[in-house]
């Protein structure tokens, strides 16, 4: 009993800490990039690829907004890993797709990539790449953000109390994209369930 008080205590806090004007922005972002034709790139790996996949179907379906991960093409995704490497896997699967200045990519990451200590450097080059094509970088990250953090035009650093990310980032993240997705200025159709009132 003492863990799960200290977890929903720190759920809590966690709350309470949250920047909402990050997540305003990140709304903003995404209103444009719909309003401009553009498309949402998803990119996580762990727990942030379970989040990019139903984040895509979400937002294809609810905010009507034309979005995609490499994760789910796994045929794709490990045919890149074999013949070019983890690093380059999801860069270049972006490259493929032509991304350009209307999208944009939307990192879901307990450190947000760190190029310095070899961390998510899949991640961290897809970031670099968006930023060459002029592509906005949106995210919601744990720690100290790392590089979408520092690099980010709209990325939401989930406080951390106890020192340990992962777990309440990674909920956290399904939290806010799931906030982000039925706002009413991002959410174009009713869901299931809300519909049958």
């Amino acid at each position: 009993m003492e863990y799960i008080e200290a977890y929903l205590k720190e759920a809590k806090e966690i709350i309470d800490g949250i920047d909402r004007s990050k997540i305003e922005a990140m709304v903003d972002t995404i209103v444009s990039v719909r309003e401009k034709g553009g498309r949402l790139f998803f990119i996580g790996s762990g727990g942030g690829a379970g989040h990019a996949s139903h984040a895509v179907n979400d937002f294809r379906k609810i905010a009507q907004v034309e979005s995609y991960t490499p994760t789910d093409n796994v045929s794709e995704l490990t045919a890149r890993i074999n013949d070019d490497g983890w690093d380059t896997s999801y860069v270049n699967w972006l490259r493929v797709s032509k991304m350009n200045g209307n999208d944009a990519v939307f990192v879901f990451s307990v450190g947000g990539g760190n190029r310095e200590k070899n961390i998510s450097i899949n991640l961290v080059n897809c970031m670099v790449h968006a930023k060459e094509v002029g592509a906005k970088i949106i995210g919601v990250v744990g720690r100290d953000g790392g590089h979408a953090g520092r690099e980010g035009d709209a990325v939401l650093i989930i406080p951390n109390p106890s020192g340990e990310a992962t777990a309440q980032t990674e909920a956290f993240q399904a939290v806010i994209w799931h906030l982000i997705v039925s706002h009413p200025r991002v959410r174009a159709n009713e869901m299931k369930w809300e519909s049958t009132k």
